[in-house]
C-alpha cells in the first residue's frame, strides 16, 4: 500500500510512468494495483513450499519471499527486459530482500537508483535512499547497514507515505472532533485478517456497554478468508454493524469514525493524520515498539483483544479528545511529497 501511495504521487505530481512487480502470494493486492491503472509484472508462486537453505537463512524473513533471492531478482530482470523497461528508480519494499538482490539488479541496470523502504534495520542494503517512516526511527540504526557516502537515510513521520485523500480529509476530520462523541466505531485489522481476530473484537464490543445505536463499520479485503463468518456475526448482533469489503473511500470512513480499533502498522499514520482516537492491537512483532511509544505518550491506547470491552466501557470523551489532538500533531499528510523531492535531488 505504501508503494502504491508513492506511485500515485509520482504520477500525479510529475507524470511518471510506474510499474509494479509482485509475486502471486495468497492475499496479494495485484487486482487492486491494476484497478489503480498500473501495469503489474506477476511473478509466479512456486508449487512447493519454500524453505530457505544455507545463506538464505541469514535473513529472518527469508521464507516470506517464496523463492531464493537469486531467482527473484532473475525473474524481476526478465520482466523488465521483456517489457523494454529501463527504470530510473527501483523501489524495494520487502523484508526478505537485501544487498545481494540489489547488487545483482545493479549489474543489469548500473544507472538505476534504488530506494529501500524498511523499518527493521536487520540487513544490509546497497541503495541511494533508505526510508524508515516510523515514529522514533533513527538514522543511527542504519549506519552500518548502508554506505554512508552514497545513501541518504530518511527517517521519521515527516516522510510517512499517505495517500492524498487523507490530506484532503484532514481539515474536516479535525473540525468535527472539536466536540468529541462516540457514535461511530471503525474496525480494521488489515485486509486479510487470517487469524479471524475481527470476530474476537466484535465479540468484545457485543458484551460492552455500547448502545445499540452506535454504528460499527468493519473494513476488510475481498480475499479475507473469514468474511462470511464476520457477516454472520453482524447479522445476529444487537449492535449496528456494517461489513464493508474492498472500500475505495477509506479516508472518508476514518474521518467519520469517532474511535478506531486497528493494528499498529502503517495505517496508524493514516489515523493520526485524521486525528482518529485509536485502540491499538499488535498483530506482528515489528509493530510492538511503535505501539508502545504511542501508548506511553497517550496518543493511542494499546490493548489486548480481551480488554476491549472493559476499555470501551470506561473510555471518556476527554480521553478521545486528547488522543485526537496528540495524534494529529504527529502526521501532516505530505510525507510522499518530501520523499519525492529527495528522489529528484539525487
Amino acid at each position: 500500500m505504501r508503494c502504491l501511495t508513492l506511485a500515485e504521487a509520482l504520477v500525479q505530481q510529475h507524470n511518471c510512468s510506474c510499474y509494479f512487480i509482485c509475486r502471486e502470494h495468497q492475499g496479494n493486492l495485484i487486482d487492486l494495483i491494476q484497478t489503480k491503472g498500473f501495469e503489474v509484472g506477476c511473478l509466479p508462486m512456486p508449487i512447493a513450499e519454500y524453505i530457505p537453505q544455507n545463506n538464505e537463512q541469514k535473513l529472518f524473513h527469508s521464507s516470506w519471499l517464496g523463492v531464493e533471492q537469486q531467482k527473484d531478482v532473475e525473474e524481476t530482470i526478465e520482466y523488465l527486459t521483456q517489457n523494454n523497461i529501463t527504470p530510473d528508480w527501483l523501489v524495494v519494499d520487502h523484508y526478505a530482500l537485501d544487498e545481494d538482490w540489489e547488487n545483482e539488479l545493479k549489474k543489469s541496470y548500473p544507472n538505476v537508483s534504488i530506494l529501500v523502504i524498511d523499518d527493521l534495520a536487520d540487513r544490509k542494503h546497497q541503495c541511494d535512499l533508505l526510508l524508515d517512516q516510523n515514529l522514533g526511527a533513527s538514522s543511527n540504526k542504519y549506519q552500518k547497514l548502508v554506505n554512508p557516502t552514497k545513501c541518504c537515510v530518511l527517517v521519521g513521520l515527516q516522510y510517512a507515505l499517505l495517500r492524498p485523500e487523507f490530506l484532503a480529509e484532514r481539515e474536516n476530520s479535525l473540525k468535527r472532533r472539536a466536540e468529541p462523541k462516540l457514535e461511530n466505531i471503525l474496525v480494521n485489522l488489515g485486509g486479510i485478517d487470517k487469524d479471524n481476530l475481527t470476530s474476537q473484537v466484535l465479540y468484545e464490543l457485543e458484551k460492552s456497554n455500547l448502545s445499540s445505536s452506535v454504528k460499527i463499520t468493519v473494513v476488510m479485503g475481498k480475499t479475507a478468508p473469514h468474511i462470511n463468518a464476520i457477516k454472520e456475526i453482524a447479522t445476529h448482533s444487537r449492535l449496528n454493524i456494517e461489513v464493508a469489503v474492498n472500500v475505495t473511500d477509506m479516508a472518508k470512513r476514518m474521518a467519520m469514525a469517532d474511535l478506531a480499533i486497528g493494528a499498529a502498522g502503517s495505517t496508524s499514520w493514516e489515523r493520526c493524520c485524521l486525528g482518529v482516537p485509536t485502540l491499538l492491537l499488535v498483530l506482528a512483532e515489528n509493530q510492538k515498539e511503535v505501539a508502545d511509544i504511542l501508548n506511553q505518550n497517550n496518543i493511542a491506547k494499546l490493548v489486548e483483544i480481551d480488554q476491549i470491552s472493559n476499555v470501551i466501557s470506561k473510555i471518556t470523551l476527554k480521553e478521545l479528545s486528547e488522543m485526537s489532538e496528540k495524534s494529529s500533531n504527529l502526521v501532516d499528510g505530505i510525507g510522499a511529497k518530501r520523499v519525492i523531492d529527495k528522489m529528484r535531488d539525487i
